[in-house]
């Protein structure tokens, strides 16, 4: 299933295959990670969704910008083998064809817009409302203000969370986030939003 990405000012955002929302009130930290290496976690825009299915060759340019190029990339992908053959070296101001680590799922992705030192920090911790795990990022102010304009603008469209050229999460954009904080809900263990704050800060 899609995730979705909810704000403070109110945004939704779920790991991918999960229902899920996002919020920027503060709440206890719980399990909190600094961001170590902020370079290998990048923000792009989800421009097109593809269903799992087999590889039906070799995936060459995964950064094509020719249209023909991209789905014949995506065709050719193999979600199902090991780390990525890129891991991280694509260039984020190209498109990206990738996939998400727990469905096979495959994306079309824009260039980034954001990466992970526009982060200080990730947390794991219970939502004190309905009980459930969540993944809580506090963005630097640079980064705070690029997400609320991108957000602001691209409120009904996915949103990839992307590491060492997987995707980790492409939550749906419910509303503009205008605060600093970003809550992650979904449909996940507590453990689960731990990896997934461990990932994101490059842990």
């Amino acid at each position: 299933m899609r995730t979705i990405l909810v704000a403070i000012a109110l945004v939704l955002l779920g790991v991918t295959g999960c229902q899920g929302g996002v919020s920027g009130q503060a709440e206890p930290e719980g399990d909190s990670f600094a961001i170590k290496d902020g370079s290998r976690l990048r923000f792009r825009p989800v421009l097109a969704e593809l269903p799992p299915g087999p590889a039906t060759g070799a995936a060459t340019d995964r950064q094509s910008t020719d249209p023909a190029g991209q789905q014949a990339a995506a065709a050719a992908l193999d979600c199902s083998a090991g780390p990525d053959p890129l891991d991280g070296r694509d260039d984020p101001a190209l498109p990206l064809v990738s996939c998400d680590r727990v469905q096979g799922t495959k994306y079309l992705l824009g260039p980034a817009f954001l990466t992970g030192a526009d982060l200080s920090r990730a947390n794991a911790r219970l939502d004190t409302q309905s009980g459930g795990p969540l993944v809580g990022l506090s963005f630097t102010d640079a980064g705070a203000k690029t997400w609320a304009g991108w957000t602001a603008a691209n409120v009904g469209k996915q949103v990839a969370m992307v590491l060492k050229s997987r995707v980790l999460t492409a939550p749906t954009i419910q509303s503009a986030i205008t605060g600093g904080e970003t809550q992650i809900t979904g449909k996940f263990t507590m453990d689960d939003a731990r990896q997934l704050a461990r990932d994101i800060a490059g842990g």
